[in-house]
């Protein structure tokens, strides 16, 4: 049994909402003994959608029959979780092809405009008829909520992510929305976890690439729990809304500036939510040759478990993060290196600072949220990636997670 924790960074109030264009959908299938782990979207047409998938070598059922089959239309998503269906073989694809041929049926739709995800356990089997069960409870009293889409969702996750954002355009409101869920096992490189986001307004597949092409580097591709990316990482954006918004240039930038924020909001969440975690790293890496070698050292810091032990156990440990940042083997000079917890400086000039304050520095160390700034002095390039601490209560949730 996983052992479920409490996060230390309490939730945010969702004020939830029923969209609309679509309906919502959540059951008990079956894949966990208790709570939801199924969720239906139907929408009311045809949408566009634009997805996004882990670059894992060993990809997931649904990760290789989404890519196999959607065109970029979408009338319905299928979600289950408690059974990743990865590393199934040609029987997880069989799986899938069963309960989205019963689904077309009931919602009168073709084969490829319907998307499926899948998390939880690798290698296990399941029942198509766990899903396909449901089906017969498609129907208006049975409709849910946003915010218990993504309850639905949720595997070791200890609250729902969810994230809502109202914009006017050319006289015209309307709402983008999204959900996620993940707690391990990540370290996304794509998108992430599983993430579905909506916008309540016509936007072609096109453009729809274009905002998560803009965003995804700075938002999920810059997060990491425990530096292993899933097999099942997928973000899909979909087009629900009946709303025609002149994208023209202005227009574009302030709906992809929300969409930033978004995405931004329900990242924060995923690494808040951490298995285990009790602070909240962020790791910015200033004045590199290139946004590359920022972010390859950003992330490597981010994800030494000698660092991540260190500010669990509130340990200003600044020769971790020196040799985390060697261990990239980026060209750099390490008399040029400095680092900063916080704003106190702990190493300059190849050594240890001379202005080094230990009681200032131990107590920082006692916040939740722990800021480590590296400055190469090379160039101009930056980049800053989001981590947690590594604790004893990751080990207990990860040492049993299949029992």
């Amino acid at each position: 049994m996983v052992n479920k924790m409490i996060s230390i960074f309490k939730p945010k109030k969702i004020k939830d909402f029923n969209p609309s264009g679509l309906s919502i959908f959540t059951f008990n299938a079956g894949f966990k003994k208790k709570d939801k782990d199924l969720l239906l979207v139907i929408f009311d047409k045809t949408i566009n959608v634009c997805c996004v998938y882990s670059k894992t070598s060993t990809p997931s059922a649904p990760i290789i029959w989404d890519k196999k089959n959607n065109k970029g239309k979408a009338k319905a998503l299928v979600v289950n979780a408690g059974n990743a269906n990865a590393h199934t073989g040609k029987d997880g694809l069989k799986i899938i092809d069963k309960y989205v041929n019963k689904l077309t049926n009931k919602i009168k739709c073709k084969y490829n405009e319907v998307l499926v995800s899948s998390t939880g356990v690798i290698g296990e089997k399941f029942n198509p008829n766990l899903i396909i069960n449901k089906y017969q409870k498609l129907n208006s009293k049975n409709k849910n909520s946003l915010l218990e889409s993504a309850k639905a969702i949720m595997t070791t996750d200890t609250f729902p992510k969810v994230s809502i954002k109202n914009i006017n355009l050319g006289n015209q409101s309307f709402a983008i929305y999204g959900i996620a869920k993940g707690s391990g096992m990540i370290q996304p490189n794509m998108g992430t976890m599983l993430v579905y986001i909506f916008l309540e307004c016509e936007v072609s597949k096109q453009l729809m690439s274009r905002l998560l092409k803009n965003n995804l580097e700075n938002t999920f591709n810059s997060i990491t729990v425990d530096s292993d990316t899933s097999t099942s990482d997928t973000l899909m954006m979909f087009s629900v809304g009946n709303k025609n918004i002149n994208l023209n240039k202005k227009n574009f930038n302030i709906l992809n500036f929300n969409i930033c924020e978004l995405m931004h909001d329900l990242s924060l969440q995923v690494i808040k939510d951490g298995e285990g975690v009790s602070k909240l790293i962020r790791v910015n890496v200033l004045n590199a040759r290139s946004k590359n070698q920022a972010k390859k050292i950003a992330f490597s810091i981010a994800n030494s478990p000698l660092v991540k032990t260190a500010v669990s156990g509130e340990d200003a440990n600044w020769g971790r993060v020196i040799m985390a940042i060697g261990k990239t083997e980026e060209n750099i000079d390490q008399n040029k290196i400095k680092i900063y917890f916080g704003n106190n400086i702990v190493c300059e000039n190849g050594s240890k600072s001379k202005k080094i304050n230990i009681r200032k520095i131990n107590h920082y160390m006692k916040n939740k949220f722990i800021e480590i700034n590296v400055k190469l002095n090379l160039g101009k390039f930056y980049h800053t990636v989001y981590g947690n601490d590594l604790t004893h209560e990751y080990l207990k949730i990860n040492a049993d997670y299949r029992s």
